[in-house]
């Protein structure tokens, strides 16, 4: 059984939308642990209901971000993970950390890179009147939000949308793809090769899996 370390910092719905298709078995793996940089993060709630362990370090404990992410690393390889996963992890993550998982570390950001890296992206989609949205799978690399994009899933925006409005519909979307990215990379199927991602042995697209279709 391979194993998977999912890291988050709050609410965990696609912590949730992943537990979920692990126990449906459309994941051919297991979440070992659940970390967060945050005590009181509901995602922590979540795995405790599905039976997973779930720790919390916060970075008051740490002198660094260097020295928080070191044990950060202890914790997570004490599960040996084939996988981490960021779902929904706000701090920016070491060089270290990056290299440590290079090739089995991936994000999902609520933009279509390389649109909007960074955070507040439904808000500039709305203030820039764009009529399309949405999120992307990636591999994590030094650059922020900028690693090699796998999957894509884009949303309309409406005229009269709220933050409220684009935020549900990306998280829709968000809820469908991060799961199946995990499925692929568990079945042997996605990798990471000179900078870019790779699916059943062949190169993806700038923009990840069918963006020409």
């Amino acid at each position: 059984m391979k194993h998977i370390v999912v890291l988050i910092s709050g609410n965990g719905s696609n912590l949730q939308a992943i537990i979920d298709a692990c126990q449906q078995k459309k994941i051919n793996g297991t979440i070992s642990a659940v970390l967060s940089n945050k005590a009181d993060a509901f995602g922590l709630e979540r795995a405790r209901e599905a039976g997973i362990p779930a720790h919390a370090l916060t970075a008051s404990q740490f002198a660094s971000r260097e020295a928080f992410d070191r044990q950060l690393m202890l914790e997570i390889d004490a599960y040996a993970p084939d996988l981490v996963v960021l779902a929904g992890y706000m701090r920016i993550l070491s060089p270290a950390f990056v290299a440590h998982y290079r090739g089995r570390l991936i994000n999902i950001h609520p933009s279509l890179l390389p649109k909007y890296p960074g955070l507040h992206t439904h808000r500039q989609v709305l203030e820039n009147g764009d009529e399309e949205h949405g999120t992307s799978v990636h591999f994590v690399t030094d650059e922020l939000d900028g690693g090699p994009v796998i999957l894509q899933a884009t949303v309309p925006v409406f005229e009269g949308d709220e933050e409220a409005d684009v935020t549900a519909r990306v998280q829709a979307q968000e809820h469908a793809i991060y799961p199946l990215v995990v499925s692929w990379f568990m079945d042997g199927r996605l990798a990471m090769k000179d900078n870019q991602a790779w699916l059943d042995g062949k190169p993806l697209p700038p923009q990840g899996y069918a963006s020409e279709e």
